[in-house]
């Protein structure tokens, strides 16, 4: 789904997806899987490096923020290549550790693309400010979308859950886990999929 298509969901399209020329941009960037990697740092958990010599077991790494350290080279991640960059499901990752992960949720929080799946869950980051992306105009772009169709949204997980429902006699339940502000506040939203009126 392009920015052309992308334009249903209004002024919420780009806290859900990256835009076309971002997508182009990430692959068009370099990385050497041999020396790009992420490493532990004391302040930040972990950061991005290369690694710039190898001896015994032990590694190199000039780091980013200008550090150059000595570690086990079993403590060394791989860093994916930079396509990966914000995807929208983590399981996709080909490189799927704890660095990735965290680096993935923090370059779309820093792009306010508080939503990501990780396979079947949806993590949902709390950006304690209001975005754009609980209108009627963003419900109706999701409403009878399969979850690959559009980007990472809890309105995605609820649809789902409701045109399921409607289909199987089954119920799918929802369980709002969201961190840092009231469950029934998630849960409100979610149900909003279902109140609006379906055409």
């Amino acid at each position: 789904m392009g920015d052309a298509h992308m334009a249903e969901f209004g002024a919420a399209a780009p806290y859900l997806r990256k835009s076309d020329k971002e997508r182009l941009e990430a692959q068009t960037r370099t990385l050497d899987l041999r020396s790009d990697c992420f490493v532990s740092d004391e302040k930040e958990e972990f950061v991005k490096g290369k690694i710039v010599s190898r001896d015994g077991g032990r590694v190199t790494v000039e780091t980013e923020n200008g550090k150059t350290v000595t570690v086990k080279e079993s403590d060394v991640h791989q860093q994916n290549p930079p396509k990966f960059d914000k995807i929208e499901d983590m399981a996709m990752l080909t490189f799927l550790h704890e660095p990735a992960v965290l680096y993935n949720l923090k370059e779309r929080y820093a792009a306010w693309m508080i939503y990501t799946y990780s396979g079947l869950f949806c993590v949902t980051v709390n950006p304690y400010k209001w975005l754009p992306v609980y209108n009627a105009e963003v419900v109706a772009a999701y409403r009878g979308k399969k979850r690959s169709e559009a980007p990472p949204h809890i309105f995605s997980i609820s649809d789902n859950a409701y045109q399921n429902m409607l289909t199987t006699s089954t119920f799918l339940g929802l369980t709002p886990e969201h961190s840092g502000s009231p469950s029934p506040l998630c849960a409100s939203r979610s149900q909003s999929i279902w109140v609006e009126p379906h055409s």
